[in-house]
């Protein structure tokens, strides 16, 4: 692989990111803990909403999770918020406020596996360590004609091509090479910058084979009780499971709803399961402002469905 093509393109054409402009170990930490299950764009979004109320570890010590929550809302997989909460509360009680720059003391904090801690090392702190995530995976399997790479195979060939004089240059030219060129469809392969070894162009395409994933079914109720101001009753669900710690109807897979109003359906796809959840309607004496508390996209769909008024509408 041509290094010197990658850097000058990855110098030429790397998007105008956030946490690439104004660069910050404690930025690009939550770049990347926000982008292991989000999209760029929402990505972006979410950064900026975190960075400007949380600027610096410290700063997100001294709040509680529900405040971060309550800011994730809509991001999805709600356990990355909690646990980044508690990895700001190690970083302020052990180090001082200040987040540690190896690779093992990054992987020993909350919600910190190997692709984090080497993508923070290298791009923020300049350690020699190779990233491998997704997009590495699909540059490596197409420039080795390999269809089903294993992990160790995928680390084996980023450790080898890693540029050890410009890691966080080089770690984040893969990565780009993955999103913007050798994209999972319809890869670019004649504006390939390392168009020369690949050795898999004439079916890139096909490279890597999909991992297959069989996604549960699930079937659930849920019954939203409205007061006569229309605020809808809602409880905070336990620390652990599924929306843990975030607020909602009461959804669960055997209610009594005889005598209710029924709403409707609603289909809702995460990464390993389908649910679909059949809404009542009910009322309440004293309900609360949804606006007010964390809310996950499931439950604003639910909420939307109802009639209640959500400041910001579900997706």
């Amino acid at each position: 692989m041509n290094q010197d093509a990658l850097l000058n393109w990855f110098n030429k054409n790397q998007r105008a990111l956030a946490w690439r402009m104004n660069p910050s170990p404690w930025s690009i930490l939550l770049s990347e803990i926000l982008l292991q299950q989000t999209q760029m764009e929402r990505g972006i979004e979410y950064h900026q909403r975190l960075f400007e109320r949380f600027p610096t570890p410290s700063s997100m010590a001294e709040s509680e999770v529900d405040e971060v929550l309550f800011l994730w809302q809509g991001a999805g997989y709600y356990s990355r918020a909690r646990r980044l909460h508690a990895l700001s509360q190690i970083v302020e009680t052990d180090y001082e406020g200040v987040l540690p720059s190896t690779y093992d003391e990054l992987l020993a904090l909350p919600g910190i596996g190997p692709y984090t801690a080497a993508a923070v090392a290298s791009i923020a702190f300049n350690h020699p360590v190779a990233c491998v995530d997704g997009n590495v995976r699909r540059v490596m399997a197409r420039q080795t004609n390999k269809e089903n790479p294993s992990v160790k195979d995928v680390q084996v060939f980023a450790d080898l091509n890693l540029v050890r004089e410009h890691p966080g240059d080089w770690n984040q030219a893969m990565m780009e090479l993955g999103a913007l060129i050798c994209r999972p469809r319809n890869p670019l392969c004649d504006v390939c910058p390392v168009h020369e070894s690949c050795k898999g162009t004439l079916r890139a395409n096909e490279l890597p084979q999909p991992k297959k994933q069989k996604k549960k079914r699930v079937e659930l109720r849920c019954v939203v009780k409205i007061d006569s101001h229309g605020r809808p009753e809602l409880i905070q669900r336990p620390n652990s499971g599924l929306f843990a710690g975030l607020w909602g109807p009461q959804i669960e897979d055997d209610i009594n709803t005889k005598g209710l109003e029924y709403l409707g359906s609603i289909r809702h796809v995460l990464s390993h399961r389908t649910m679909t959840v059949q809404v009542w309607k009910d009322t309440c004496k004293q309900g609360i402002d949804p606006n007010n508390v964390a809310l996950s996209t499931l439950d604003r769909r639910i909420l939307t469905l109802a009639g209640v008024f959500l400041d910001v509408p579900s997706e």
